[in-house]
């Protein structure tokens, strides 16, 4: 059998983001308790390790390094990168074991729930970031290639656009988020990116009942994340504990980091190149290693889209390809970020039918909705919603009827909304 590692580069995909000079002298505030006057020329002084910080100029020099603080503010900004990676030019530089070039997982956000000023210009609204870019990737000929799946930031306490909370509990939106990407986009999310990589238990517990796949386990050793204080202690995404094989697991239900029995599974997936680490050359050499063993592996890794990535990219390329080969019996394929889960846990998919009746009873006002599946499903329960005539969104629990049909039978009984 050959011996196989997928390669799966996952964007967390949230459109366009503005940074002012003064915003990146805030985080400076923020992150490190810096305060310097906001200007270019200090900006240059902090790159250049020119400012005194108390030992920490290198640290803070590569946190605001022009490649970390460049952004792409303006959907034209990329556009313009985007119409250059999705052509089979860039993507073929370093074709993989069947010849196939790089495959893109677009995991799309929606901004919205948040309050007050938007700073950083985020494209607000339902669906926004989703359907720019399956009319991007439409246009570009990629619909076959890529994969748009599903991102998602809870909602911070301040409700702050430029914040990021770790509740999912608290932020019920995201029902709603997923109502419209069914209803408007006829799409439902098999794999998942969790924003800022966090987790916690309520996430853990939701992403069991309706998402399969998930790309958040960060876990390396990032002996530089202690001198980050915004990100200390697993503030955000916490994956101490974690496996770091490349290997997908199924976690435990009272731990998303340690293995268990749950359904869902979990990948490792690292940055490409962040402040706290970067996916290196023995990271690879880990994953063929692995494969070489007799293990198919699945090297992941992540960035943001509002950065010009062909760098990273071709970084990422010129990696795989050096340890391809040292590697020369092991083969690689870029993939999405479905079917590295399906061909590595040799998973069997099915098509399910579920089917819906409906009665209602105008003179109560009432209606009985019964949904029935034709096999057994992933989850709990199916993910219901609706849209009434006013043009609201609505998600709502089922429960079990009387009798279980082929696994599974629904009951829900609810008043009309002005009739769905």
């Amino acid at each position: 059998m050959d011996k196989k590692v997928y390669i799966v580069h996952c964007i967390d995909t949230e459109g366009p983001l503005f940074e002012s000079t003064e915003a990146t002298f805030e985080r400076l505030k923020e992150i490190f308790g810096f305060d310097i006057e906001p200007s270019n020329e200090n900006i240059l002084k902090i790159q250049n390790q020119e400012i005194d910080f108390n030992g920490k100029e290198g640290l803070i020099a590569d946190a605001f390094a022009n490649k970390r603080i460049s952004t792409l503010g303006t959907w034209n900004e990329i556009d313009d990168v985007l119409d250059i990676i999705m052509d089979d030019k860039f993507r073929k530089r370093i074709p993989d074991s069947n010849g196939n070039g790089w495959v893109f997982n677009w995991f799309c956000l929606d901004h919205v729930g948040f309050k007050g000023k938007n700073p950083r210009r985020r494209d607000a609204g339902y669906g926004n970031i989703y359907e720019h870019y399956y009319s991007v990737l439409k246009a570009n000929n990629s619909l076959d290639k890529d994969l748009l799946q599903f991102h998602y930031h809870p909602l911070p306490f301040n409700g702050h656009f430029n914040y990021c909370g770790t509740a999912y509990v608290n932020s019920n939106n995201i029902f709603e988020i997923l109502a419209h990407r069914i209803i408007d986009n006829e799409m439902f999310p098999a794999s998942y990116r969790a924003g800022m990589e966090a987790e916690r238990p309520d996430s853990h517990w939701f992403l069991e009942q309706w998402i399969p796949f998930d790309y958040s386990n960060d876990s390396y050793i990032k002996a530089n994340e202690d001198r980050q204080p915004d990100l200390r202690d697993g503030r955000y995404g916490d994956w101490r504990h974690a496996s770091m094989k490349w290997k997908p697991y199924h976690p435990s239900h009272d731990d998303y980091q340690s293995e268990g029995n749950c359904h869902r599974m979990l990948t490792r997936c690292i940055s490409l190149d962040s402040r706290v680490a970067k996916l290196e050359l023995e990271d690879v050499r880990d994953a063929f290693k692995q494969a070489m063993d007799g293990e198919d592996a699945i090297i992941a890794f992540a960035n943001h889209d509002f950065r010009d990535m062909r760098d990273e990219v071709n970084r990422a390329m010129d990696l795989i390809g050096t340890v391809a080969k040292e590697y020369p019996e092991v083969k690689f394929e870029y993939s999405d970020a479905i079917s590295a889960f399906v061909r590595t846990e040799k998973i069997e998919l099915k098509e399910i039918d579920l089917i819906m009746t409906k009665e209602v009873n105008n003179l109560t006002d009432t209606c009985v909705i019964r949904i029935k599946s034709n096999d057994i499903l992933f989850g709990t329960q199916p993910f219901f919603c609706f849209k009434t005539k006013e043009g609201n969104y609505y998600w709502d629990n089922l429960d079990y009827g009387e009798k279980k049909v082929h696994g599974h039978m629904f009951l829900m009984i609810k008043h009309l909304i002005g009739a769905i």
